[in-house]
Formats: structure tokens, sequence, C-alpha cells
């Protein structure tokens, strides 16, 4: 409906890591809200396969590394070549990396997991903002994750990393807000994808099933989040419906870090 403050009608957004499940779900639904979508992530084959599930010429791939400040500038430039300005960054990318305790990961083990979720997201805040002070101001969003509010054995340099995630949007949310960009993070819990089934399998004891039975009773609302549901508060902090909304950390993990 037009006029609708949570729809994105003439809005452009570049999704970063959108050949994964999260990802693909935010780029099919801000194209269904009426966005413009450049969809980026470095693995060509996952990103071709996002595309095909869109219909109409609504969205653009580029293959690209969302830590390397190079190959970003070259997306946010085929951005405005394709759709002529950039009005959302959605800092998606992210991995989990090896699942150990603390004394047991290498240092490349934990300097990836960093280089991923946390330069990514620096680079597309610092990229994002960069231009959207000169286009009179956007959303950025990135994604953090329960693991950004408490801690979980097993996952130092994954929930390193989204604590950090949080501290820069925090940041950020400061210095750009006068410049009328707002920065907010997204912290899914338990969700029903490959990341969680990565964990059942590296964290479940060789019982990923018995993992996954643990962790829903663990959940007020007794089940596995959705793709889906996760995408729908991003687009709701991506729309002109959160125009008073920014530097925040929201909860999409059925009351997980209340329990």
């Amino acid at each position: 409906m037009a006029g609708n403050p949570q729809r994105l009608e003439d809005k452009v957004a570049i999704i970063t890591g959108a050949g994964g499940a999260i990802g693909a779900a935010i780029a099919r639904l801000f194209v269904d809200l009426g966005a413009s979508a450049m969809l980026t992530d470095r693995d060509g084959a996952k990103l071709d396969e996002t595309a095909r599930s869109l219909e109409g010429d609504k969205c653009a791939t580029a293959v690209g590394d969302s830590a390397d400040e190079a190959a970003m500038q070259a997306v946010i430039a085929a951005t405005l070549e394709r759709f002529g300005k950039l009005d959302i960054m959605v800092a998606n990318a992210g991995i989990e990396g090896a699942l150990k305790p603390v004394d047991q990961l290498s240092r490349d083990e934990f300097e990836q997991v960093l280089r991923v979720n946390v330069l990514g997201v620096w680079v597309a805040i610092k990229l994002g903002a960069a231009h959207m002070k000169s286009a009179g101001g956007g959303a950025i969003v990135a994604l953090s994750s329960v693991a950004g509010a408490v801690g979980f054995p097993g996952m130092a340099a994954y929930t390193a990393s989204k604590h950090a995630v949080f501290g820069l949007v925090k940041t950020a949310a400061i210095e750009l807000g006068a410049a009328n960009i707002r920065v907010n993070a997204v912290a899914p819990g338990p969700i029903d994808n490959r990341m969680m089934q990565s964990l059942a399998n590296q964290l479940g004891g060789g019982d990923p099933n018995g993992f996954r039975s643990f962790v829903e009773s663990r959940v007020p609302m007794g089940r596995y989040g959705t793709n889906e549901e996760v995408a729908q508060l991003v687009a709701f902090l991506s729309s002109d419906a959160a125009s008073y909304c920014s530097g925040g950390l929201y909860l999409a993990d059925g009351g997980y870090v209340a329990a």
C-alpha cells in the first residue's frame, strides 16, 4: 500500500551475505516490500541461487568479500550505476567458524571469524555512511546474535565477534545520528537454518537432534525461529516506520535472552 511507512518502495538496499539463508530471506522480503536490492556474497553460486528465487528486475548481484574494502567500494559503485542511489545497508554476512573451548582455538580460527563478522560490518558501516552522508541519510542494519548479548561455551570467537558488532553499532549510531543515518543491530536467536545445524554438529556431542531439543527447551516459545522472522525485523528497522530507532540491539530470539 502506497504511503505505508513499513513498506520499502523507492528504497535501494545492499545486502551482504545474500547467498546465506537469512540473507536470501531478507532479499526476498525487501523486493516484496518494493525495494530494489544489490545482493552480494563471496559465494557466486549461492548468490545466483538467491537471485533466481526473485522475480522481476528489482535485484542485481555482485560477487565480493564483505571484509574487503575495495570489493565493497565496487559493490556500492555497481549499486549506484544500476539503481542510482543507496538508502539501506544490511551488513548480514557472517560465519560461525570453529566451535571449541577458548584455550583450544588457533589464532587463524579466531581471526577468521573476526575478519568476516567484525571487519565486514565495519566496512559496511564505513562505506555505507560515507555515501549516505552526502545523500541526506539512510539506514544501516547489522546482524549480531543473541551471542552479542550473552556468552556461550565453545563459541569464544563467534561470541566475541557478535559483541563487537553491537559495540560498532552503538558508536556509529552516536556518530552518524546528526547526518540522519540510523544504525541498528538485529540479534537472532536459534534459527532453523544451516548455521544452527553446524552448531548442533559441532557442539552436540554426536547427537545433533538432542542438541536441538536442549536448545528449544531453553527458548520460552519452545521452538527455533525462521529466517523469515529475522527478515521481518530487519525490514522494519530499514523502513521509515523505524524513523526514531537507532543504536539498538533488537532480539529475534523467542525470549531466549529473557529466560
